[in-house]
């Protein structure tokens, strides 16, 4: 492997060091406010003048101002994320394998409707599915949001799982067969665990597309009942009404995007594992 100069590598580090702060520059940004009193929201400091956990309290406290509808939209965005995310995944695996495995009219069809549905601006839809909705009493519940969160997550499920179930080899499941082993039997014991790093990869993918969605979440749902976390936060308000809820803005976005980073912290290596082995073509 050649080597790279000197300049090369400081040129390098001087793009990586760019990158990650205008990555993460929004993220401090953010973390920093969430730790500011209302009264230094307006002084134009990046840094608080003095650090206060008052906006974490109005969104987790008893108490606080927030505290009711942070933590219902807190609940319901981790019921409807993962129950969305386990019903994508199973679909997407049975689809996936199906389109990799069997050779039949249509399956190039298929593909290319899943990616055009991934691509459809899902604000064209809202109005519709809101009137639909409203008639048959899929209005603010958990299916109502579940049901369009599909239509996020099923195309990249299907796509992504497609492309990892195609690098497994056929001769495993036909030696399974040999063995006396029934087609489901195969499948299940001998192709879903080597497809368990796609699997999991598909699954946080899926999972991080429930858990930002703010357009279904703010047009499908009127109360606490089903509206999400990314939805709840255009509702917050300040602990009287001459203040602005920026703070505690920030708190509850720092506060939901903490589970993300962890289960990206803790599982990279497998979802490294998971987009690299359904890419390289065998």
């Amino acid at each position: 492997m050649k080597q790279l100069s000197g300049r090369a590598k400081v040129a390098w580090a001087l793009i990586t060091i760019f990158v990650l702060s205008y990555a993460l520059f929004p993220i401090v940004s953010i973390f920093a406010t969430s730790f500011k009193l209302p009264s230094q929201l307006n002084l134009g400091l990046f840094w608080p003048k003095t650090w206060s956990t008052v906006n974490y309290e109005e969104i987790l406290a008893p108490d606080g101002s927030a505290q009711t509808l942070f933590l219902s939209s807190l609940r319901n965005s981790i019921g409807i994320s993962l129950i969305a995310t386990a019903i994508a995944v199973v679909l997407a695996t049975l689809a996936a394998y199906a389109i990799a495995r069997l050779d039949f009219p249509g399956k190039r069809l298929i593909l290319l409707t899943a990616l055009g549905v991934s691509i459809f601006p899902v604000i064209s839809i809202v109005t519709p599915l809101f009137n639909l909705w409203r008639n048959i009493g899929l209005y603010d519940t958990w299916l109502g949001l579940i049901i369009p969160y599909l239509s996020l997550t099923l195309p990249i499920s299907i796509w992504t799982l497609a492309a990892f179930f195609r690098q497994i080899p056929w001769e495993l499941e036909q030696a399974a067969q040999v063995d006396g082993a029934t087609t489901w039997q195969a499948f299940r014991k001998a192709i879903v665990p080597l497809a368990a790093p796609g699997v999991f990869t598909t699954a946080l993918i899926a999972f991080f597309i429930a858990w930002n969605d703010f357009v279904y979440g703010i047009s499908l749902t009127s109360t606490d009942r089903a509206r999400p976390v990314p939805a709840a936060l255009a509702f917050f308000t300040g602990a009287s009404q001459f203040e602005e809820p920026t703070g505690s803005i920030s708190a509850a976005a720092i506060i939901v995007t903490i589970p993300v980073v962890i289960l990206v912290l803790l599982f990279q290596r497998q979802i490294v594992s998971g987009l690299t082995q359904g890419a390289v073509k065998g």
